[in-house]
This record gives structure tokens, sequence and C-alpha cells, in this order.
């Protein structure tokens, strides 16, 4: 029967080496999507912003009122313009050359 301690010394070595490349991948330190962060615990606020006190609203950012107007005009040009496309499906072509030639018969059977 083999011996464990050679398959256990082989597992310990791969685990040391695997682990200290991790740790020193790329040089600057822990990974910064690892590591536990700035603060000690979530507040429990969305984008941990503190909301304003009662009464006063918060104010914009610089980026927010472009993006809404440009995804308001985005929504309304998709809405108008996929509403408005051509129907180009092959049942509806094949329809309407039933229908021309559904007239061009009844035409030649007067």
């Amino acid at each position: 029967m083999p011996s464990v301690k050679p398959l256990a010394t082989a597992a310990g070595a791969l685990r040391a080496r695997v682990s200290s490349g991790l740790r020193t991948r790329g040089g600057h330190g822990p990974n910064p999507f690892t590591t536990a962060g700035h603060q000690d615990r979530p507040n429990g606020y969305l984008f941990n912003r503190v909301p304003p006190p009662p009464g006063q609203s918060r104010k914009w950012e610089d980026w927010e009122l472009p993006c809404y107007i440009t995804s308001f005009f985005t929504i309304v040009i998709l809405g108008v313009g996929l509403n408005a496309k051509p129907d180009l499906t092959l049942e509806t072509w094949a329809h309407q050359e039933a229908l021309k030639r559904l007239e061009l018969e009844s035409a030649d059977a007067e």
C-alpha cells in the first residue's frame, strides 16, 4: 500500500505555491476587489449615501441630467422607430403574393 505522506507533501507544496502566487500577483499589495473596503460596516442605505434631512431635497450630480435626458430620448426614438418599421416578414410577403395571384385568377376567369 503506497504511503500517503508524499501525496500530502506534494499537495502542501502546490498549495503554498498557488497561494503565494495569488498574493504577489500584480505586485501592488492586496487585491482591492477582495478587501473589506474603507467602511467598517455597511450603513444600510442605497449606495451608502445618507438621505438628506427632512424638508431638503437631494442635490443632483453633474451626470444625472444628461443621463436622464438621453435615456428619455432613446426610449422615444426606439418606441417610434420600432413601431414605424416596415413589415418585412416572409408570411406578410407570401400573403400579399397569394392575394395578387387570387386577383389574377379571378380576373382571368371572368
